[in-house]
């Protein structure tokens, strides 16, 4: 890794005002607002004794990883591709490479400082209790995190212009959102539509980061489901993934 290179490329992100509140701010905000709504705070029995803002968290959460992983990362590498940014770097003694892997690595580190805050929001401001097993849940959420920025780069290697690399984004990111539970809580979705987010990763991910925060382990189904999309997106992505 060079490091020099990714001290460069980290301060040329926080420079930009809408990234950082992109990337940092948004996800939190929309968590504070959540937990506003009063009813979202009591005790709801049709969630299983749990109340609506104790599901959110880790919805926001995987909505912060995905906003960076799946909108804001191919649409940068595609439009550094497009402006032939990657094309002159590969004649100068940084590759291309290396400004790619800074990309993922500023990328990921915004993405657990805003994961970081939500978590602390959560527990601070609405009493949302920490997960009862850490280590199961960080396990889901590192597998999560992993097969968002694999559909990232895949998005980034199939795609030749920001627009049409934004636009994919933007269609898988909603569905999968629903999925997780955004807009419907998963308890409260058909058997059939809880199935088939059982086959997403953002509803396997939820899935498993909340039977963690109960203090069990993820389901081996949940597990797989993500190892396949980290496994089998990666490698389509490093098959696709175009320099210039």
């Amino acid at each position: 890794m060079n490091t020099r290179l990714l001290r460069t490329e980290l301060r040329l992100f926080l420079r930009e005002p809408a990234s950082i509140a992109f990337g940092l701010a948004m996800a939190p905000l929309i968590l504070v607002i959540l937990g506003s709504i009063p009813t979202f705070r009591e005790v709801n029995d049709d969630l299983g004794g749990l109340r609506v803002i104790d599901l959110y968290v880790p919805i926001i959460m995987l909505m912060a990883i995905g906003m960076m992983a799946v909108n804001a990362l191919p649409s940068e590498l595609v439009t550094r591709r497009e402006r032939g940014v990657l094309r002159r770097l590969s004649t100068t003694p940084v590759k291309a490479s290396a400004m790619l892997s800074a990309q993922i690595v500023v990328h990921l580190l915004l993405t657990a400082c805003s994961v970081l805050v939500i978590l602390a929001l959560g527990w601070l401001l609405f009493d949302v209790r920490m997960p009862q097993n850490p280590v199961g849940f960080l396990l889901a959420l590192v597998l999560s995190t992993l097969a968002l920025f694999s559909i990232g780069l895949l998005i980034a290697g199939l795609f030749g212009t920001s627009r049409g690399a934004q636009g994919a984004g933007t269609l898988l990111f909603f569905p999968m959102l629903f999925f997780a539970g955004l807009w419907v809580p998963r308890e409260a979705m058909p058997d059939l539509l809880n199935r088939i987010g059982d086959f997403t990763p953002l509803g396997a991910g939820i899935q498993a980061m909340r039977d963690t925060s109960d203090g069990g382990w993820p389901s081996a189904l949940h597990l797989v489901v993500l190892l396949v999309y980290v496994v089998g997106v990666s490698a389509a992505a490093v098959r696709t993934f175009r320099w210039q």
